[in-house]
């Protein structure tokens, strides 16, 4: 282990010091409030679930400085967030326990989940959810097969908002920093009568970019420049105990310039970009500047509208029914000018729309030491993406790929206390989905579709163990299910072409989906409060993957092809978090993930879990004291992600190793007594750590995208009224 890992390692443990002998409840007071979360459909300690499982409340999503998902990434053990689909600034794609998604097309599908409110969001392109009406958001780590369903076999994400009523208050926010940094956030909170209480929350966001396009006289905005308006209003209509109506509605509007990236043309001499004269010094000398001559791709666009409608009954004092239903579109405009010089010589710009619809019929309740959730859910999905024009090697072309789908599930999960310290969980889930897939390709000369479907049943048992009043044990078994995708780029249909006759391909061919992709978990943890002082939460895993689809991506035939690389996984892992509270006034909080995944790709023996670090920490500590009347709170985040890899290979030669990154952020506040204000000052990435978000070897060059995470300091402002 080298010296680096062993600070991480040593730092991240040191509350583990001061574990106490096992046996004896804990009876005084609590440094701690207690966490309620709903990872498991029902209100419960975050210490009862039997899962691995990270909680933020709003208080610690400012305090950290999270903004988005990504920042999301930087704090929680073995996930890591990367941003990379059509070098959009909006988009945000995680990867937890090497499970994620590296594409964004529409046949692909995520492997970890993004609920909001108990509503899935198919696509994040498109969708940059403001987080300034966040009441809590939830990183459920491993498969969540039975309860979450589609998607979730590495995880899954829950946002959870406040709802109308929950607590009568209007508060304003303001931050003004470096990089042109100004955001501003409204939310009201107002309980009109006994029955009805709406809520408000408006956002705007705003920050310039970090570098320029050189060659274009009026780009649409500097790349990387980041501007984002937000709304959403909820309505609860409470008539009586038993019943109540939710419904909301939510939208933004983004604009702002493409993301940084760079291209590396002299690493792949023998590839079509510097055998056609290119290279290296054609690209702009600072990589956070851009040399492309195409004005049309240098701006990015995106805007999400959607609405939510849940229905809440209590059936009886122990039975309880509920109804969501959501309909949304997302829509974005992006595209990457990938030879980032002034010739038109690789360019694919972009726009892309979804649509999706759902409804979940959940029943829930308990009698005696039985506990129980089922339900119904259905899901259906519409969406296109659209290159148009396309330049590749310097020719003309176009690109269009759809995807219609649908899925149905039915599920039910069952707990029993089989005494006052044992209880035992089971679930299961079955699936069915159905896609239909199309391409047209340069105008119709390919023009095809394609059909499946697909079933499975997933499964999970648990068994939690309560060692004293503060301290449980767990071990579960986890089944994660997602099914077969079709290719995101299939330009190898040129392979198959039938000149015979025009506008078909001869058949087989090769836009075909994969089978069934399953996982299945072994896990076992503990989790509570060893001493007053000490929160502690550690989990080990292994998780075996089958038919797992990775994107490989090449240019050295007909056009920019991604093809499913189709492999079995298993991963071993560690997970530690605590939180170690000595004083009354001074916290530390501490992460450590470690995780080896080993790939078996058959015809492809360097095959690695692409943007999956062996390695994630975080050290966070927080000290309060008095100050001028009021109470100073002085925080250093610091977060740590180890080296990996940017495409599913570990070849040196193909020059996709991400290097390790530290990121340091720190947060000064101060609030006066008796006042309904607080100020503070800020700054993230006060290193100014430049770093890669995802590497890309497509046989001609290296596309090399860019973290958009310089430096920034500034003052924020909130009030409440």
């Amino acid at each position: 282990m080298s010296a680096t890992r062993r600070v991480i390692a040593t730092a991240a443990l040191l509350p583990l010091a001061a574990l106490p002998e096992p046996a004896q409840a804990q009876t005084s007071d609590s440094a701690f409030e207690e966490i309620v979360v709903t990872a498991q459909r029902r209100e419960q300690s975050i210490y009862e679930v039997p899962v691995a499982i990270s909680a933020f409340s709003a208080e610690a999503i400012e305090k950290q400085g999270i903004k988005n998902l990504i920042d999301v990434g930087k704090f929680v053990p073995n996930l890591n967030v990367t941003g990379f689909s059509a070098g959009h600034t909006s988009t945000a794609n995680p990867f937890i326990r090497g499970i994620g998604l590296q594409d964004h097309l529409i046949t692909t599908d995520p492997g970890v989940s993004v609920y909001v409110d108990g509503v899935y969001l198919g696509r994040q392109v498109g969708q940059n959810w403001s987080l300034s009406n966040i009441e809590r958001i939830e990183v459920l780590r491993g498969p969540q097969g039975t309860l979450y369903g589609r998607n979730s076999i590495g995880g899954a994400i829950n946002i959870i908002t406040e709802k109308p009523g929950d607590e009568e208050v209007s508060r304003a926010g303001l931050e003004v920093g470096s990089r042109g940094r100004v955001n501003g956030d409204f939310y009201s909170n107002v309980v009109l009568d006994d029955t009805f209480a709406v809520s408000f929350n408006g956002a705007f966001q705003r920050r310039n970019g970090i570098g320029e396009f050189l060659n274009v006289p009026d780009p649409e905005a500097d790349v990387g420049e980041l501007r984002d308006i937000s709304a959403r209003i909820a309505a609860r209509w409470t008539p009586n105990d038993h019943f109540s109506l939710l419904f909301t509605a939510d939208g933004n509007d983004g604009e702002g310039g493409l993301r940084p990236y760079t291209t590396l043309i002299d690493e792949v001499p023998n590839g079509g970009v510097f055998q056609a004269g290119y290279s290296n010094s054609d690209l702009a000398a600072d990589p956070y500047d851009n040399n492309t001559g195409q004005a049309q791709q240098t701006g990015v666009s995106n805007q999400a509208f959607g609405i939510s409608l849940t229905a809440t009954w209590d059936i009886t004092d122990s039975l309880t029914g509920q109804f969501i239903f959501s309909d949304r579109h997302s829509e974005y405009e992006s595209g990457l000018d990938d030879d980032g010089f002034i010739d038109d010589f690789l360019s694919f710009p972009e726009v892309g729309e979804a649509d999706q619809q759902s409804f979940e019929i959940q029943l829930s309740g308990e009698s005696g030491a039985l506990d129980f959730v089922a339900g119904l859910y259905w899901f259906e999905e519409e969406g296109e993406n659209d290159q148009n024009p396309t330049v590749f090697l310097g020719g003309p072309g176009t690109f269009t790929l759809g995807q219609d789908t649908e899925s149905f599930a039915i599920f039910g999960n069952v707990g029993y206390q089989l005494n006052d310290d044992l209880r035992l969980s089971a679930g299961l889930r079955y699936t069915e989905d159905e896609k239909d897939a199309r391409v047209n390709i340069n105008d119709s000369l390919i023009n095809t579709s394609a059909s499946r479907d697909w079933d499975e049943i997933a499964w999970e048992i648990a068994l939690t163990y309560d060692i004293n009043d503060d301290i449980n044990a767990y071990g579960t078994i986890q089944n994660g299910y997602q099914s077969g995708q079709f290719p995101p780029r299939p330009f190898c249909l040129f392979g198959s072409l039938d000149f015979t006759q025009p506008g078909n391909v001869s058949t087989p061919n090769c836009f075909v989906a994969n089978d069934n992709v399953t996982a299945i978990n072994y896990e076992a943890g503990l989790k509570g409060q060893p001493l007053d002082t000490l929160q502690l939460s550690v989990a080990v895993f292994f998780t075996e993957y089958s038919d797992l689809p990775y994107q490989v991506s090449t240019t050295t035939g007909a056009g920019f092809d991604t093809q499913n690389l189709i492999v079995d996984q298993e991963s071993f892992g560690v997970e530690i978090e605590s939180a170690w509270a000595p004083t009354d006034n001074f916290t530390l909080h501490t992460t450590l993930g470690y995780i080896d995944a080993d790939v078996d790709a058959p015809g492809a023996p360097t095959a690695v879990a692409p943007l999956t670090p062996e390695i994630t920490a975080s050290i966070s500590p927080e000290y309060t004291m008095p100050f001028a009347s009021g109470e100073l709170v002085l925080r250093g985040d610091w977060s740590f992600r180890d080296d990996m890899f940017g495409e599913p290979t570990s070849d040196p030669g193909r020059f996709t190793q991400i290097d390790s990154r530290e990121l340091l952020n720190f947060d000064f506040s101060y609030a006066p007594d008796d006042a309904n204000w607080t100020v503070g000052l800020y700054g993230r990435n006060i290193t100014d750590e430049r770093y890669d978000n995802a590497r890309l070897n497509t046989g001609d060059y290296v596309l090399v995208i860019l973290s958009n995470d310089a430096s920034e300091f500034g003052v924020r402002f909130k009030t409440e009224f």
